[in-house]
């Protein structure tokens, strides 16, 4: 069912995807759109349990990181000028182990990175 979308906006309200009961989209028409979230039809598949193991696992590695070295992915991010954070380039750096990338950013920003260890900038 469509809704007005000319309010929402104004009150900061720009929403897609699953909000608790409810799945939402922007329409081609530039509508708001939403419906019930309807389950899957089939269990996931073993890619997909371990692509979502990969992220969740990142998740759990990012958040045992102390804040100084969470600090030093988010200023490598946007001294490197990245169009993405600190905690994307970590997860980036995680589930792909691309150490090249990681080494061009160090370059670019000045901080170290790689080993995940703590050490000064």
């Amino acid at each position: 069912m469509p809704l007005n979308r000319s309010i929402l906006p104004f009150l900061g309200w720009r929403t897609q995807g699953d909000i608790g009961p409810w799945t939402f989209y922007t329409s081609q028409r530039n509508r708001l759109v939403y419906f019930v979230k309807a389950p899957p039809l089939e269990p996931p598949s073993l890619m997909q349990t371990r692509q979502r193991n990969r992220f969740r696992n990142a998740g759990y590695i990012w958040e045992s990181l102390t804040p100084s070295a969470r600090l030093r992915w988010q200023l490598a991010a946007k001294r490197a000028r990245l169009a993405i954070t600190g905690f994307n380039l970590f997860t980036h750096y995680v589930t792909k182990r691309d150490d090249p990338t990681i080494r061009t950013v160090e370059r670019l920003s000045h901080i170290r990175l790689i080993p995940l260890t703590e050490s000064p900038p």
